[in-house]
C-alpha cells in the first residue's frame, strides 16, 4: 500500500502540518556551486574553447569546434519532415493552439496629453535576443520548445537562440521539429552550465542574448541564478507540483491518474488532494494501489506520494479554497460539478484547471496557456511565463514649456526636501518667473 500521508483540518495541529508538508528548500549543494562557478568563469574568458572542451567532456563528443555544434536550418527541417504523420499533426496542432492563445497577451503602448500639453505614455518593445535551454538525450521535451519560443515569437523578439544537449550524439527529432515550427533562429548543441554561460556572457560564435528561459538540471538551475543580473531569466522553478481540491464527485481513477501525473516527474514532485468526503478519498487510495503498478515509472510516483504527497480532509469546500490559496499551487484542478463558483474565490496558483474533463496534462501540451507557471508558492507573487516576459515597457515623457512651470516648482520643492540642489536647479533653470 502507499502511505500518503492523511491529513485532517480538525486536527489541533494540522497548521503545523500543513506547513511541514509544503515546506521545501533547494538547499545549495557546494559542490555544484563551485563547479559552476568554475565553468562560468572558464567560459567568460576562453570563450568558444571552453565551450567545446566542457561539451567534449560532459557529452561524450568529438568537436572539433563550434561549427561542429550548430545544427543548420535544413537539419531542423528534416527533423520535421521525419515524423510520423501523427506526431507532426500534434506537434502543429498544439503549436497553433499555443500561438493563438499567446497573440491575446501581447500589450500595446499608451500615451495620454494633459491640458498644457504634456504628454504622458509608456512604449513597449520586445527584447532583442533571448536564449531557449531545452533538456536533451533521450528525453524529449518538443512541449518546452514551444511554451518557451512561441510567446517570444510572439512578442517580436528578433533573434531566438536555442541551446539543447546531444549526449553521445543522440539528438531528439521531436525537439528539432518543434524548434523548426516555433521557428527559432539557431541552434547548438550544447548543454550544461557551458550553455548558460556562453548565452550570458557570449562567445566568439554564440550571441549574448538578453534573457534565458527554459528548464533544466541543477546545474542549469545554479547557472542560471549565477548569471541573474548580467541577463534576465524567467524564474527559478522548484519541483512540480498538482493540488486537487475535489467536492466528492466525479471518478477516482481520474483523480488518481492525474496525481500522478506530477508525481512521475521525480521524487520530489508533490501532489495533494483536498476533498470534505472521505469516502472518496479512500476510493482514491484505491484507486492508486489499482493503476500504479501499471506505471512504468511506479517507483518514482511510490517516492514522490510516500515523501511529499498528502490526502487533506476538510469541513467544506469553503475551507478546501482557503487552503488551495494557502498552497498557492503550480497546478490547482477543481474537480467539481460546478467548479465555476469556486473559481472567482481561487487568488494564488499558477494554473486552475476548472471541472472533471479538464486534466492537468492538456495544460502541459495543447490547451495554449503556458505549462512554464510558478512553483513553491511563488503564485502568490508571480505568474505563468507570457508574452509580457519579453517585451519591455519604457516610460515616455514629454514635458510642454507650459507644463515646465508647474512640474518644475514641484519637483524644485521635493528636491530642496532631499537635500539634492542639483535636481532643484535643474527643475528651477526652466521656470520662467
Amino acid at each position: 500500500m502507499v502511505a500518503i500521508q492523511r491529513l485532517s483540518t480538525v486536527d489541533a495541529d494540522f497548521r503545523e502540518k500543513l506547513q511541514a508538508l509544503l515546506a521545501f528548500e533547494a538547499a545549495a549543494d557546494e559542490g555544484i556551486e563551485r563547479t559552476v562557478a568554475g565553468i562560468l568563469a572558464d567560459v567568460k574568458q576562453r570563450g568558444d574553447a571552453a565551450v567545446v572542451d566542457y561539451t567534449n567532456r560532459f557529452d561524450r563528443l568529438s568537436a572539433a569546434g563550434m561549427a561542429d555544434l550548430e545544427l543548420s536550418r535544413s537539419e531542423m527541417q528534416a527533423a520535421l519532415d521525419s515524423l510520423p504523420t501523427a506526431q507532426r499533426e500534434a506537434l502543429e496542432a498544439a503549436a497553433g493552439r499555443i500561438r493563438a492563445y499567446h497573440e491575446r497577451q501581447r500589450l500595446a503602448g499608451w500615451s495620454y496629453t494633459e491640458a498644457d500639453g504634456t504628454m504622458l505614455g509608456q512604449m513597449v518593445t520586445p527584447l532583442d535576443r533571448v536564449g531557449l535551454y531545452v533538456p536533451g538525450g533521450k528525453a524529449a521535451y518538443p512541449s518546452s520548445v514551444l511554451m518557451n519560443a512561441m510567446p517570444a515569437k510572439v512578442a517580436g523578439v528578433k533573434e531566438l537562440i536555442m541551446v539543447v544537449p546531444t549526449p553521445d550524439g543522440e539528438r531528439n527529432p521531436l525537439v528539432l521539429a518543434a524548434a523548426c515550427l516555433a521557428r527559432v533562429d539557431r541552434v547548438f548543441t550544447l548543454g550544461g552550465a557551458q550553455a548558460v554561460a556562453a548565452l550570458a556572457y557570449g562567445t566568439e560564435t554564440v550571441p549574448q542574448v538578453d534573457k534565458i528561459v527554459g528548464p533544466g538540471n541543477a546545474y542549469v538551475a545554479t547557472a542560471k541564478r549565477r548569471v541573474f543580473g548580467i541577463v534576465g531569466i524567467d524564474m527559478v522553478a522548484g519541483p512540480s507540483e498538482i493540488l486537487v481540491v475535489s467536492d466528492g464527485s466525479g471518478n477516482p481513477d481520474w483523480v488518481a491518474m492525474d496525481l500522478f501525473s506530477q508525481a512521475e516527474h521525480d521524487e520530489l514532485a508533490q501532489s495533494i488532494l483536498i476533498c470534505p468526503d472521505a469516502g472518496f478519498i479512500e476510493r482514491v487510495q484505491a484507486s492508486i494501489e489499482k493503476l500504479l503498478p501499471e506505471m512504468p515509472r511506479a517507483q518514482t510516483i511510490r517516492t514522490s506520494l510516500t515523501n511529499r504527497g498528502a490526502f487533506i480532509q476538510v469541513r467544506d469546500m469553503a475551507e478546501a479554497i482557503a487552503i488551495a490559496n494557502r498552497v498557492a499551487p503550480e497546478h490547482l484542478e477543481l474537480a467539481m460539478d460546478d467548479p465555476t463558483p469556486w473559481v472567482e474565490q481561487i487568488h494564488h496558483a499558477g494554473a486552475i484547471f476548472i471541472g472533471h474533463y479538464t486534466s492537468e496534462s492538456l495544460g502541459d501540451y495543447c490547451a495554449g496557456p503556458n505549462h512554464v507557471l510558478p512553483t513553491s508558492g511563488s503564485a502568490r507573487f508571480s505568474s505563468p511565463l507570457g508574452v509580457y516576459d519579453f517585451q519591455k515597457r519604457t516610460s515616455l515623457i514629454r514635458v510642454s514649456r507650459e507644463g515646465a512651470q508647474t512640474l518644475g516648482q514641484i519637483a524644485s520643492t521635493l528636491a530642496h526636501g532631499e537635500g539634492l540642489p542639483a535636481h532643484a536647479r535643474s527643475a528651477e533653470f526652466r521656470l520662467e518667473n
